[in-house]
């Protein structure tokens, strides 16, 4: 069979090959077996069908839409035919145009390239849809229904109600014109004297610039109330009497006793016990820990057994409760609750008659504090004339510029000049809250200097 097969096929590829019905052609019946295809499938359906006369019709439904404005068979016969009647005998007389008027004519017509220009489709343009659409438009239709709601209950917003409460501004006062400088009858200012009341919203004064921002209180304290040139005491006079020179050194004494035992202190909680140094001992006995054996298994042998009686309690502990166990508990418990309220209650009672003692309690309560806020405010007033600690570093007190009894002078020429004027001035503005205390900036030279010798000074040595 498969060879009879065989030679049909070589027979119908010949070119001198006549088939017996004149519709088909030799190419044809080569194959003797037709194609199957699974039309069930959707990958199947465009490839192996044939629409070529629904591509024809869409196609022609299309140009009828372009040319006509729509389906043929849907329209009127008015629109598609006309009733030709024929020329008229006599054509009707064309009225005179006017001289004003241009002509009508050839050159009214359009050009032919304009004509092919324009647009020959009947399909109207496709909606612009981005036109129709606005910006948080669902967030404003939600916005205007609230609006609505509340205006339908008869509440005002806030905005509204601000915008009601503001001040009308008069639209029918002119403005002042500024009249130009060298005008000899323009009124005189005076430059000193007192500043006109301005007469309008001090909210618009205030947003415009006009009227300045109220200065508050606090900016009108001084930080101290030092004075900006404290006098020096009168034993450091170039001519000091000799008691209050005695009573100047006396305080540069006690400056500088605290002082020393600060260092002192500093000294004594710095130093080394003798006690506490290692000695050949205690390297020793250091060196040698933990290599000698020490026999601990009886003194723990009691303590495991202590371990172990605690963990057979702490097992028999958490094991569950019965239920009568639970009730009990629990009517302990109520138990103890109406006993503490009771407890209370009593001593509620008891306070009423201990009103005297009660109230003679709070008067020495009320008095305490009156005599802390006396204390803290008078604490307060004298920090006032303390520097602050206005950054990192602590002010220091400058030395008292103060000469000993062989160092004084007995006139104004022979007096020897010390301190600095710029260095108690800058101390002054610390000391005073002013600025913050400072040190002078360290130098730390980045690279080494380099001396090198000049070929001049060689040559001289």
């Amino acid at each position: 069979m498969a060879a009879a097969r065989r030679l049909k096929r070589v027979a119908a590829s010949q070119p001198g090959f006549l088939t017996l019905k004149p519709s088909s052609e030799p190419a044809d019946l080569v194959g003797s077996r037709r194609k199957r295809v699974n039309k069930n499938k959707k990958k199947n359906w465009n490839k192996f069908s044939d629409i070529a006369d629904v591509e024809e019709f869409l196609e022609d439904v299309r140009h009828q839409e372009r040319t006509t404005g729509g389906l043929l068979s849907e329209k009127s016969d008015d629109t598609l035919f006309f009733v030709d009647l024929g020329q008229s005998e006599k054509p009707e007389q064309k009225e005179e145009p006017d001289e004003g008027k241009k002509r009508k004519g050839k050159a009214s017509r359009p050009l032919r390239i304009d004509l092919i220009l324009q647009h020959d489709s009947h399909i109207p343009p496709p909606k612009d849809v981005l036109a129709y659409q606005q910006p948080n438009a669902k967030k404003l239709r939600r916005i205007a229904q609230k609006a609505e709601q509340l205006a339908a209950r008869g509440v005002v917003p806030r905005r509204q109600k601000r915008l009601l409460n503001r001040r009308p501004i008069d639209r029918t006062v002119n403005k002042a014109v500024t009249e130009a400088n060298n005008n000899p009858d323009r009124g005189y200012y005076n430059l000193w004297g007192q500043e006109s009341k301005d007469s309008a919203d001090p909210w618009y004064l205030q947003q415009t610039g006009k009227k300045l921002v109220k200065r508050p209180e606090k900016l009108n304290e001084k930080p101290s109330v030092l004075p900006a040139v404290e006098v020096i005491a009168p034993g450091g006079s170039y001519n000091p009497d000799f008691f209050s020179h005695q009573v100047l050194l006396q305080e540069a004494h006690n400056v500088e006793v605290k002082k020393k035992k600060q260092e002192d202190r500093l000294e004594k909680q710095l130093a080394v016990n003798k006690e506490d140094r290692a000695t050949e001992e205690t390297a020793l006995r250091e060196v040698v820990e933990g290599l000698i054996e020490e026999e601990d298994d009886e003194v723990g042998a009691p303590n495991s057994k202590e371990d172990d009686e605690a963990a057979v309690a702490a097992i028999a502990v958490t094991e569950k409760k019965t239920e009568r166990q639970r009730k009990k508990e629990k009517a302990e418990k109520i138990k103890e609750q109406q006993r503490l309220s009771s407890r209370r209650q009593n001593a509620q009672q008891q306070q009423l008659f201990q009103l005297r003692s009660i109230k003679t309690s709070i008067k020495q309560q009320e008095q305490k504090t009156k005599k802390k806020q006396v204390q803290r405010k008078a604490q307060q007033e004298a920090q006032k004339a303390q520097p602050r600690r206005l950054g990192k570093l602590k002010f220091q007190t400058p030395d008292l510029d103060i000469q000993l009894s062989d160092e004084l002078a007995g006139s104004l020429r022979q007096l020897k000049p010390e301190g600095s004027i710029l260095k108690d001035r800058f101390k002054s503005l610390q000391k005073r809250n002013l600025i913050e205390p400072r040190e002078r900036a360290k130098f730390k030279r980045r690279l080494k200097l380099k001396y090198v010798e000049k070929r001049a000074f060689k040559e001289i040595t």
